[in-house]
């Protein structure tokens, strides 16, 4: 060994590992895998997800409406803040109904399915009374109540589901007759598109179109019946498409993509509104197609708003919701037994998925323009009520899945346990001069009091006994000494 390797000193070997220094911290990895599959097995994961969606739709909503309707509002003189407003009002509107709905239980849905179905075509047939139905862009399909306008077929949407779901879950073992098949199915169903239809709204009819698909699809109808009945429902949509002008100019200028006049000019302004975005956005609220440019930026065309102020990673932040949302509504249709609850999840998840990625297939030129706003962030008091009252009923039935009770029962309890305040116990909390309790102090005086006595006596003891051994020395002494 040279003088210089003494200096360096020895050196480590590079072949052992000490635990401390390979992993610190423990195995992270694994204790992440673990909690990340302990959570996606609990019963409670549809319920918990669907709050989380769902509050992030609606908070969403609430700020891109806020967002592309000030500069009009401000416009009209009107406050800036006009467009939240109205549509916090209804959110909080449609919080009640939410909470309403997911509380009752699925027993009521099923009972009470005819007369939902009902409520909902008599709402809908209030838009062709006089003085109460208001037609816009050629469309018959509101109403005006007490100065608010309402939009009943969005509520005749839920009212269909649950209607589909209650009539095919006790008809399900005979769906493979055509006596059953037909009747009352086709009758319900023409008659709530029909209404819908009557008012020239074929955007809302062929939402409605899709709900009835995906319910008897989970129902089970025999395929063929299925493909005759979807062929019809195809041919119809195309009778109804060539025998009106304007639904035909628009369809050639998304084909062809060459327009007369400003045909094309809300269709290009929201392209325009996505490409402005680009990666990033130009910030929250800085959008510049919202300045009277895009007609309905806060209804059906709020998703190029959220594309221009937030960019591509805000439209795949609300595409990533809506996927979520598919996924959990999936998983609920494969966990839970019960077929009527099945065949409603599986009408809703047709009517919200589909209207949504219907308009965003709209907005980035992907279809022709159908008129459908974006379920829980478009503007509107009548969307936003009826999609989070199914929201609700959604939830109800999350509630009844395997195991689900018993584990939000717990996990409220242990939440009510971290917030609740119990009273400290009565030695801390009696004051210094009671008789029945001291403080925690007065037991160590009374220990070292005690402690300091018990060496007294020890030490008197001991005094005590060696006087007595010294008494009994001298008596043997002073014997002798007589």
């Amino acid at each position: 060994m040279t003088i210089e390797d003494t200096r360096r000193g020895p050196r480590r070997s590079t072949d052992v590992v000490r635990p401390e220094e390979d992993q610190p911290l423990g195995n992270i990895g694994s204790r992440v895998r673990d909690g990340v599959g302990s959570w996606l097995r609990s019963p409670a994961l549809d319920f918990y997800a669907l709050v989380v969606i769902g509050a992030l739709l609606v908070s969403l909503g609430l700020v891109m409406v806020l967002s592309s309707s000030a500069v009009l509002n401000i416009s009209r003189g009107n406050s800036g803040f006009a467009g939240l407003f109205r549509q916090g009002t209804f959110a909080v509107m449609g919080l009640v109904l939410l909470v309403v709905a997911a509380v009752m239980p699925p027993g009521f849905y099923r009972r009470a399915a005819w007369p939902l179905l009902g409520l909902g075509v008599a709402l809908q047939c209030l838009v062709f009374v006089p003085g109460l139905g208001v037609a816009a862009d050629g469309n018959q399909n509101w109403v005006r109540i007490a100065g608010q306008t309402l939009q009943p077929s969005e509520f005749l949407k839920l009212a269909l589901a649950v209607w589909l779901g209650a009539l095919l879950a006790t008809k399900r073992p005979l769906l493979h007759k055509p006596g059953h098949l037909l009747f009352p199915l086709i009758p319900g169903a023409l008659l709530a598109l029909g209404l819908v239809m009557l008012g020239h709204d074929l955007g809302t009819m062929m939402i409605m179109a899709m709900l009835v698909a995906g319910a008897v699809w989970v129902a089970g109808v025999p395929r063929r019946w299925f493909m005759i009945a979807g062929t019809a429902g195809l041919l119809g949509i195309i009778g109804l498409t060539v025998s009106s002008a304007n639904r035909m100019a628009r369809i050639g200028n998304w084909f062809h993509g060459i327009c007369e006049g400003d045909s094309c000019y809300q269709a290009d302004q929201g392209l325009m509104g996505l490409a402005e975005g680009g990666w990033w956005g130009v910030g929250l609220g800085e959008s510049r197609q919202k300045w009277g440019r895009l007609p309905a930026a806060e209804d059906d065309y709020i998703f190029a708003i959220i594309g221009e102020e937030l960019g591509l990673i805000g439209t795949l932040g609300v595409l990533a919701l809506f996927g979520l949302l598919a996924l959990i509504m999936f998983r609920m249709i494969t966990r839970i037994d019960d077929h009527f609850m099945q065949i409603t999840i599986a009408g809703i998840s047709a009517w919200l998925l589909g209207q949504a990625f219907v308009n965003m297939m709209v907005v980035t030129g992907l279809l022709p323009v159908i008129g459908v706003p974006l379920p829980f962030i478009s503007s509107g008091g009548s969307a936003l009520l009826a999609s989070m009252a199914a929201l609700g009923v959604l939830m109800s039935f999350a509630r009844r899945e395997p195991g689900a009770p018993e584990a939000i029962t717990a996990r409220m309890a242990s939440v009510r346990r971290s917030i609740s305040v119990h009273p400290a116990p009565r030695d801390a909390t009696s004051s210094s001069g009671s008789g029945r309790s001291r403080p925690s102090g007065s037991r160590s005086s009374r220990g070292a009091d005690a402690s300091r006595s018990s060496g007294a006596s020890t030490r008197s003891g001991t005094t005590r006994t060696s006087r007595t051994s010294r008494r009994a020395a001298e008596r043997p002494t002073s014997r002798r000494t007589r």
